[in-house]
């Protein structure tokens, strides 16, 4: 892990990572964990709309 920051959140938003938390985990790492899921979340959303776009076979181009 590298250096170290604080970020300010209003107290609701700080009690929500608490709740999602196991014992050994810190919360760097529920930070970490969401903002891990969201990206692959997004990329997947990405590629289901190429999928469901019509593809023309390379052969026929």
């Amino acid at each position: 892990m590298s250096g170290m920051t604080t970020i300010s959140v209003g107290l609701d938003t700080e009690e929500m990572p608490k709740r999602l938390r196991s014992q050994d985990q810190t919360f760097d790492d529920v930070i970490r964990q969401l903002v891990e899921g969201a990206a692959t979340e997004k990329l997947d959303r990405r590629w289901n709309l190429i999928l469901e776009e019509e593809f023309i076979p390379l052969e026929s181009v």
